[in-house]
Protein backbone atom coordinates (compact mmCIF):
# COMPACT_ATOMS: atom_id res chain seq x y z
CA UNK A 1 0.00 0.00 0.00
CA UNK A 2 3.03 2.24 0.30
CA UNK A 3 2.66 3.31 -3.34
CA UNK A 4 -0.87 4.63 -2.73
CA UNK A 5 -0.97 8.31 -1.87
CA UNK A 6 -3.92 9.74 0.09
CA UNK A 7 -4.66 13.40 0.73
CA UNK A 8 -6.75 14.31 3.79
CA UNK A 9 -8.52 17.68 3.60
CA UNK A 10 -10.14 18.25 6.97
CA UNK A 11 -10.71 21.44 8.95
CA UNK A 12 -10.71 19.73 12.35
CA UNK A 13 -7.02 19.27 13.30
CA UNK A 14 -7.71 16.45 15.76
CA UNK A 15 -9.78 14.43 13.30
CA UNK A 16 -7.31 15.15 10.50
CA UNK A 17 -4.40 13.88 12.60
CA UNK A 18 -6.32 10.82 13.74
CA UNK A 19 -7.33 9.82 10.22
CA UNK A 20 -3.79 10.35 8.99
CA UNK A 21 -2.29 8.23 11.76
CA UNK A 22 -4.60 5.27 11.09
CA UNK A 23 -3.97 5.41 7.35
CA UNK A 24 -0.23 5.51 7.90
CA UNK A 25 -0.50 2.38 10.04
CA UNK A 26 -1.83 0.68 6.91
CA UNK A 27 1.27 1.96 5.07
CA UNK A 28 -0.50 4.53 2.93
CA UNK A 29 1.45 7.67 2.06
CA UNK A 30 -0.53 10.50 3.60
CA UNK A 31 -0.51 14.26 3.02
CA UNK A 32 -2.75 16.60 4.98
CA UNK A 33 -4.38 19.98 4.34
CA UNK A 34 -6.53 22.18 6.56
CA UNK A 35 -7.99 24.48 3.91
CA UNK A 36 -8.87 24.64 0.23
CA UNK A 37 -5.80 26.79 -0.45
CA UNK A 38 -3.48 24.20 1.10
CA UNK A 39 -5.46 21.35 -0.45
CA UNK A 40 -4.97 22.62 -3.99
CA UNK A 41 -1.23 22.99 -3.47
CA UNK A 42 -0.92 19.50 -1.96
CA UNK A 43 -2.96 17.95 -4.76
CA UNK A 44 -0.93 19.57 -7.53
CA UNK A 45 2.34 18.59 -5.85
CA UNK A 46 1.56 14.97 -4.98
CA UNK A 47 -1.28 13.86 -7.32
CA UNK A 48 -2.93 11.55 -4.73
CA UNK A 49 -4.85 8.44 -5.70
CA UNK A 50 -7.55 9.15 -3.11
CA UNK A 51 -8.73 12.43 -1.59
CA UNK A 52 -10.58 12.40 1.74
CA UNK A 53 -12.52 15.66 1.58
CA UNK A 54 -14.37 17.47 4.34
CA UNK A 55 -17.43 19.12 2.78
CA UNK A 56 -17.43 21.89 5.42
CA UNK A 57 -14.06 23.62 5.10
CA UNK A 58 -13.28 26.93 6.82
CA UNK A 59 -12.26 28.88 3.70
CA UNK A 60 -14.64 27.68 1.02
CA UNK A 61 -17.23 25.28 -0.32
CA UNK A 62 -16.13 21.64 -0.19
CA UNK A 63 -18.73 20.71 -2.82
CA UNK A 64 -17.30 23.22 -5.27
CA UNK A 65 -13.76 22.03 -4.55
CA UNK A 66 -14.96 18.47 -5.16
CA UNK A 67 -16.03 19.56 -8.64
CA UNK A 68 -12.58 21.04 -9.22
CA UNK A 69 -10.92 17.79 -8.12
CA UNK A 70 -13.15 15.78 -10.42
CA UNK A 71 -12.09 17.93 -13.38
CA UNK A 72 -8.44 17.10 -12.77
CA UNK A 73 -7.12 13.58 -13.35
CA UNK A 74 -10.19 12.17 -11.61
CA UNK A 75 -8.81 10.95 -8.29
CA UNK A 76 -11.02 8.88 -6.03
CA UNK A 77 -12.91 11.16 -3.63
CA UNK A 78 -14.33 10.15 -0.23
CA UNK A 79 -16.42 13.00 1.11
CA UNK A 80 -16.92 13.51 4.85
CA UNK A 81 -19.71 15.71 6.18
CA UNK A 82 -21.83 16.38 9.25
CA UNK A 83 -24.73 16.92 6.88
CA UNK A 84 -26.47 13.62 6.31
CA UNK A 85 -29.74 14.42 4.55
CA UNK A 86 -30.49 12.66 1.29
CA UNK A 87 -30.20 15.96 -0.59
CA UNK A 88 -26.71 16.60 0.86
CA UNK A 89 -25.51 13.11 -0.03
CA UNK A 90 -26.87 13.37 -3.56
CA UNK A 91 -25.22 16.78 -4.00
CA UNK A 92 -21.86 15.37 -2.92
CA UNK A 93 -22.07 12.38 -5.24
CA UNK A 94 -23.18 14.52 -8.17
CA UNK A 95 -20.22 16.84 -7.55
CA UNK A 96 -17.90 13.90 -8.22
CA UNK A 97 -17.49 12.11 -4.89
CA UNK A 98 -17.11 8.33 -5.18
CA UNK A 99 -18.38 7.77 -1.64
CA UNK A 100 -19.98 9.83 1.13
CA UNK A 101 -19.50 9.22 4.85
CA UNK A 102 -21.60 11.08 7.41
CA UNK A 103 -20.08 12.35 10.67
CA UNK A 104 -19.73 11.02 13.28
CA UNK A 105 -18.43 7.70 11.99
CA UNK A 106 -16.44 4.77 13.32
CA UNK A 107 -12.79 4.44 12.41
CA UNK A 108 -13.21 0.86 11.19
CA UNK A 109 -15.97 1.93 8.82
CA UNK A 110 -13.80 4.78 7.52
CA UNK A 111 -10.84 2.46 6.87
CA UNK A 112 -13.09 -0.13 5.22
CA UNK A 113 -14.47 2.48 2.84
CA UNK A 114 -10.98 3.68 1.98
CA UNK A 115 -9.83 0.14 1.25
CA UNK A 116 -12.95 -0.52 -0.85
CA UNK A 117 -12.29 2.57 -2.95
CA UNK A 118 -8.64 1.65 -3.44
CA UNK A 119 -9.63 -1.85 -4.56
CA UNK A 120 -12.04 -0.34 -7.04
CA UNK A 121 -9.28 1.76 -8.56
CA UNK A 122 -7.63 -0.06 -11.41
CA UNK A 123 -3.96 0.45 -12.07
CA UNK A 124 -4.18 3.82 -13.76
CA UNK A 125 -2.67 4.48 -17.11
CA UNK A 126 -1.25 7.94 -17.50
CA UNK A 127 -4.01 10.22 -18.78
CA UNK A 128 -3.86 10.62 -22.53
CA UNK A 129 -4.97 14.24 -22.47
CA UNK A 130 -6.49 16.97 -20.37
CA UNK A 131 -9.66 18.62 -21.62
CA UNK A 132 -10.40 22.21 -20.59
CA UNK A 133 -13.15 22.94 -23.08
CA UNK A 134 -11.58 24.92 -25.90
CA UNK A 135 -8.12 23.83 -24.77
CA UNK A 136 -6.91 20.22 -25.02
CA UNK A 137 -3.47 19.17 -23.81
CA UNK A 138 -2.23 15.86 -25.22
CA UNK A 139 0.19 14.47 -22.63
CA UNK A 140 1.35 11.58 -24.82
CA UNK A 141 2.15 13.48 -28.01
CA UNK A 142 2.84 16.68 -26.02
CA UNK A 143 0.64 18.68 -28.33
CA UNK A 144 -1.83 21.45 -27.60
CA UNK A 145 -5.04 22.18 -29.42
CA UNK A 146 -6.65 25.57 -28.76
CA UNK A 147 -9.82 26.93 -30.35
CA UNK A 148 -9.80 23.96 -32.74
CA UNK A 149 -6.23 24.46 -33.96
CA UNK A 150 -2.99 22.70 -33.05
CA UNK A 151 -0.42 25.08 -31.58
CA UNK A 152 3.29 24.51 -32.21
CA UNK A 153 5.00 24.83 -28.81
CA UNK A 154 8.55 24.23 -27.69
CA UNK A 155 9.00 21.58 -24.96
CA UNK A 156 9.45 24.29 -22.33
CA UNK A 157 6.40 26.24 -23.50
CA UNK A 158 4.37 23.05 -23.30
CA UNK A 159 5.48 22.41 -19.71
CA UNK A 160 4.74 25.98 -18.69
CA UNK A 161 1.26 25.90 -20.23
CA UNK A 162 0.52 22.55 -18.58
CA UNK A 163 1.53 23.78 -15.12
CA UNK A 164 -0.49 26.98 -15.47
CA UNK A 165 -3.56 25.06 -16.64
CA UNK A 166 -3.24 22.45 -13.88
CA UNK A 167 -3.29 25.19 -11.26
CA UNK A 168 -6.95 25.74 -12.11
CA UNK A 169 -6.82 29.53 -12.13
CA UNK A 170 -4.73 29.89 -8.97
CA UNK A 171 -1.99 32.54 -9.40
CA UNK A 172 1.51 31.07 -9.36
CA UNK A 173 4.67 33.02 -8.58
CA UNK A 174 7.62 32.99 -10.95
CA UNK A 175 9.67 30.93 -8.51
CA UNK A 176 6.82 28.39 -8.21
CA UNK A 177 6.54 28.12 -11.99
CA UNK A 178 10.28 27.55 -12.23
CA UNK A 179 10.06 24.81 -9.62
CA UNK A 180 7.19 22.99 -11.33
CA UNK A 181 7.79 23.55 -15.02
CA UNK A 182 11.58 23.54 -15.40
CA UNK A 183 13.53 20.25 -15.30
CA UNK A 184 16.65 21.93 -13.93
CA UNK A 185 17.16 24.46 -11.17
CA UNK A 186 17.26 28.02 -12.53
CA UNK A 187 18.07 31.04 -10.38
CA UNK A 188 16.56 33.74 -12.60
CA UNK A 189 12.76 34.02 -12.16
CA UNK A 190 12.62 36.47 -15.07
CA UNK A 191 13.14 33.49 -17.34
CA UNK A 192 9.43 32.95 -16.84
CA UNK A 193 8.60 36.34 -18.36
CA UNK A 194 10.43 35.50 -21.58
CA UNK A 195 8.62 32.19 -22.00
CA UNK A 196 5.23 33.66 -21.09
CA UNK A 197 5.73 36.34 -23.74
CA UNK A 198 6.55 33.68 -26.32
CA UNK A 199 3.59 31.53 -25.23
CA UNK A 200 1.18 34.45 -25.43
CA UNK A 201 2.16 35.05 -29.05
CA UNK A 202 0.89 31.55 -29.84
CA UNK A 203 -2.28 31.22 -27.74
CA UNK A 204 -3.62 34.74 -27.29
CA UNK A 205 -5.94 36.47 -29.75
CA UNK A 206 -4.08 39.69 -28.99
CA UNK A 207 -0.74 39.11 -27.21
CA UNK A 208 -0.58 42.83 -26.36
CA UNK A 209 -3.80 42.49 -24.35
CA UNK A 210 -3.62 38.92 -23.01
CA UNK A 211 -6.79 37.34 -21.64
CA UNK A 212 -5.75 33.71 -21.26
CA UNK A 213 -2.43 34.02 -19.39
CA UNK A 214 -2.96 36.91 -17.01
CA UNK A 215 -0.31 38.86 -15.12
CA UNK A 216 -1.07 39.15 -11.41
CA UNK A 217 0.72 42.19 -10.04
CA UNK A 218 3.33 41.42 -7.36
CA UNK A 219 2.52 37.69 -7.63
CA UNK A 220 3.15 36.14 -11.02
CA UNK A 221 0.77 34.63 -13.55
CA UNK A 222 -2.56 32.82 -13.60
CA UNK A 223 -4.41 30.85 -16.24
CA UNK A 224 -7.86 32.29 -16.96
CA UNK A 225 -10.00 29.14 -16.88
CA UNK A 226 -13.22 31.11 -17.35
CA UNK A 227 -12.33 32.29 -20.83
CA UNK A 228 -11.94 28.69 -22.04
CA UNK A 229 -15.68 28.18 -21.67
CA UNK A 230 -16.51 31.45 -23.41
CA UNK A 231 -17.38 31.13 -27.06
CA UNK A 232 -15.30 33.54 -29.09
CA UNK A 233 -17.02 35.14 -32.06
CA UNK A 234 -16.62 33.82 -35.58
CA UNK A 235 -14.87 37.03 -36.58
CA UNK A 236 -12.28 36.53 -33.86
CA UNK A 237 -11.70 32.95 -34.95
CA UNK A 238 -11.32 34.03 -38.56
CA UNK A 239 -8.95 36.82 -37.55
CA UNK A 240 -6.78 34.43 -35.55
CA UNK A 241 -6.65 31.88 -38.36
CA UNK A 242 -5.79 34.60 -40.90
CA UNK A 243 -2.99 35.99 -38.73
CA UNK A 244 -1.47 32.55 -38.22
CA UNK A 245 -1.69 31.84 -41.95
CA UNK A 246 0.01 35.15 -42.79
CA UNK A 247 2.74 34.50 -40.23
CA UNK A 248 3.39 31.05 -41.64
CA UNK A 249 3.44 32.46 -45.20
CA UNK A 250 5.86 35.20 -44.18
CA UNK A 251 8.14 32.63 -42.58
CA UNK A 252 8.13 30.46 -45.73
CA UNK A 253 8.77 33.48 -47.96
CA UNK A 254 11.70 34.60 -45.84
CA UNK A 255 13.25 31.15 -45.87
CA UNK A 256 13.07 31.02 -49.66
CA UNK A 257 14.84 34.34 -50.19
Amino acid sequence: MGSVCIEIIEGNPHLRSLLGWHLQQLEYRVHQAASIYQAREVFLSHQPTLVVLDADLPDGDGIEFCRWLHRQQQPLILMLSARNSEADIVAGLKAGADDYLSKPFGMQEFLARVEALIRRKRTPAAPAYLDYGTLQIDLVQRRVRFQGEFIDLTPQEFSLLYVLAQAGGVPLSRSELLRRAWPDAIDNPRTIDTHVLSLRKKVELDPRQPNLIQTIRNVGYRFNMEILNTNISQSQTTKLARERFNNQRSTLTSSQV
